[in-house]
């Protein structure tokens, strides 16, 4: 059994990494690595700002955030349902 990462597997992320060192040097890969942390973590950190701001907004104008919260608990209990039911055909 292959693990597969985005529907890529290891001889192909293999085939990448090779292409990605004769493109770029060994000795930059760090470098284009830490950049892409920082940008990932810049992204993130921007998401988290905008989640925080629309939910503030959201209390102040009294709209109530526990019924987002009830819709999205009562959608995870009818998926575990779900999944209850059709994991013996699953495993088929």
């Amino acid at each position: 059994m292959s693990t597969q990462f985005l529907f890529i597997s290891g001889p192909e992320i293999f085939i990448i990494i090779l292409i990605v060192v004769m493109l770029f040097g060994a000795d930059k890969i760090p470098e284009i690595a830490r950049g892409l942390g920082k940008t990932m973590r810049q992204v993130k950190d921007a998401t988290n700002d905008i989640k925080k701001e629309i939910k503030d907004s959201a209390e102040k104008q009294g709209i109530d955030t526990e019924f987002t919260r009830d819709i999205k608990d009562g959608i995870s209990k009818v998926k575990d349902n779900i999944d209850d039911m059709t994991g013996p055909i699953k495993r088929l």
